[in-house]
């Protein structure tokens, strides 16, 4: 564990990538075999489920060391991490300690696994005795694992590229090896990364190619015949694969969710094998995408009724070919990909199975003006890929772009403020915003992103001067500060006393400029949802 959590704190305390990347080769080089695997397991999204509650943890370390529930709560609101504040807590081993050193890595989360469904007392000792054992740095990331709340700012493309420089595999390759299905408890290191490794995990997908947003003109792509144009579609991406007559649906974030989604159960006997189709999971009916929203109901659901596949049926659409008769095709061309995915799922005839549709154009302009057609049909905008592009491994510049519209934007005061987490746990930044019915306010969304650092520390010294109450954590403040809130999207909900719910909101700007009394209503809100609210 030493090891580990040294990586994490010098890859969370560096902005540089060379340094990250630097940091990772070493560990790879020099790490257990077993700690190798689950490094890849962990910074490719596979976290150990939560052992314990938070609450119990909280519980249980108040208790270590002798603290009222009250004071650990309010230490707990001044550092705003609960992984952090109990590795704080506990005191560091004395020098002198007779106690035995760390266990290793794979060790912690192993047994994480073996107490899933363990005795509380069980798992109370062995969480003490691991406290007792661990030094604050080695603390702190045992129980951010425990916790099922670890995450880490290096990108799956940095570790591939680490991994790249320590064993003899070309990235891509690397990057296929380690998606999919795969146990790090019973994996060996060798088996998955090895030049002779013959693995057999016929569910594997292909790592997703991924495009950048454009900031530039268009005319710096160059001719508009060298490119296709397709909507960007509001949903889940996923691959759909058959091979040897099983079906797998995989999502963006390595998920498995083919039992989510019954209604492609018929592609098992339509689908030839040896076929991967990339495309996106969209809520679809009688020829129309429906808003996000729709799916979000099916979302998260261990089981899906006869209600959620006639409330919120889906379609797929299809965006490219990647394998074909069993053969990896990702490196021709993209216009030879689409003729072969066109003609694929025209043999099919089956009506939830769309191709996604080719826009088509002849000059930028005309493009910009099609662009903005995109909210109508409950799209994001346009991609562009370049008909010569190879389906690429990640987030690459160049080949493919993402041209998304313009969010939707409302002016609202701000009425809640509560401090953040991490590196903003002693300033608030996290906030309420309301809009104006009559001569009341209505509270409608939370954001806590889009700020500056130092706005964000000017806006947490007008909360400490001017709140009204405190509720916990929460504090009411004067409803004096004006920003624009932009988001891509607006749904009818019961669940907000507003009635509305928006999809990714962000603070825009702060509308210094804004007195409160020149806020918008909440009747404009309603208006966008009848306007945008598919």
């Amino acid at each position: 564990m030493h090891s580990f959590a040294q990586l994490i704190y010098t890859l969370s305390g560096s902005t540089k990538t060379n340094e990250k990347l630097q940091a990772l080769v070493n560990y790879f080089a020099h790490a257990n075999e077993k700690d190798k695997v689950w490094v890849i397991a962990l910074f490719s999204g596979r976290r150990p489920r939560r052992t314990v509650s938070g609450t119990q943890l909280a519980v249980w370390c108040a208790e270590l060391v002798n603290l009222p529930m009250w004071l650990f709560q309010e230490c707990y609101h001044t550092v705003g991490d609960l992984s952090e504040t109990i590795a704080l807590l506990i005191p560091e081993k004395t020098n002198g300690s007779t106690q035995h050193p760390a266990q290793p890595l794979h060790y912690y989360v192993e047994k994480f696994q073996q107490l899933e469904k363990a005795a509380e007392a069980e798992k109370k000792l062995f969480i003490l005795q691991s406290w007792l054992e661990l030094s604050s740095r080695e603390r702190f990331v045992f129980n951010k694992l425990l916790s099922g709340t670890f995450r880490v700012g290096v990108s799956q493309k940095l570790m591939v590229n680490a991994l790249a420089r320590t064993v003899q595999l070309d990235a891509n390759v690397i990057a296929h090896r380690i998606s999919g299905n795969w146990d790090p408890s019973t994996t060996l290191f060798s088996a998955l990364l090895s030049e002779q490794s013959t693995q057999t995990d016929l569910s594997k997908p292909y790592p997703f190619y991924l495009a950048y947003a454009l900031e530039g003109s268009l005319t710096e792509l160059g001719e508009p015949a060298d490119w296709q144009a397709e909507w960007k579609w509001d949903g889940i991406r996923g691959q759909v694969i058959k091979r040897n007559d099983q079906l797998f649906v995989w999502s963006r974030g390595e998920d498995l969710i083919t039992e989510k989604f019954p209604e492609y159960t018929i592609l098992q006997s339509k689908l030839p094998n040896g076929v991967v189709i990339d495309g996106e999971i969209l809520p679809y009916k009688n020829g129309q995408v429906l808003n996000f929203n729709v799916l979000q109901t099916r979302i998260g659901r261990k089981n899906i009724t006869k209600k959620h596949l006639q409330e919120a049926p889906v379609g797929l659409f299809a965006y490219d070919l990647l394998e074909l008769n069993g053969e990896d095709i990702r490196h021709l061309a993209l216009a030879e990909r689409r003729a072969a995915l066109e003609e694929l799922i025209g043999m099919l005839q089956l009506p939830w199975l769309q191709l996604s549709p080719i826009v088509t154009f002849s000059n930028w302009d005309e493009l910009t003006t099609i662009r903005e057609q995109s909210r109508a049909i409950n799209s994001e905008g346009l991609m562009l890929k370049r008909r010569s592009s190879a389906y690429l491994v990640g987030r690459r510049r160049g080949d493919w772009w993402k041209w998304k519209i313009d969010p939707l934007t409302i002016d609202a005061v701000m009425v809640y403020a509560q401090k953040g987490a991490g590196r903003r746990s002693n300033l608030y930044t996290d906030y309420t915003f309301a809009v104006k019915d009559g001569d009341k306010l209505v509270p409608f969304t939370k954001a806590y992103s889009g700020l500056t650092d130092k706005e964000f520390a000017q806006v947490d010294a007008f909360v400490k001067k001017n709140s009204l109450e405190k509720f916990g954590p929460v504090r009411t403040v004067k409803p004096e500060l004006v920003f624009e809130i932009a988001f891509e999207g607006i749904a009818a909900s019961n669940r907000h006393k507003s009635g509305v719910a928006l999809r990714f909101p962000r603070i825009s700007r702060w509308r210094i400029d804004k007195p409160p009394d020149e806020i918008n209503t909440l009747d404009d809100l309603k208006k966008m949802l009848e306007l945008y609210g598919k």
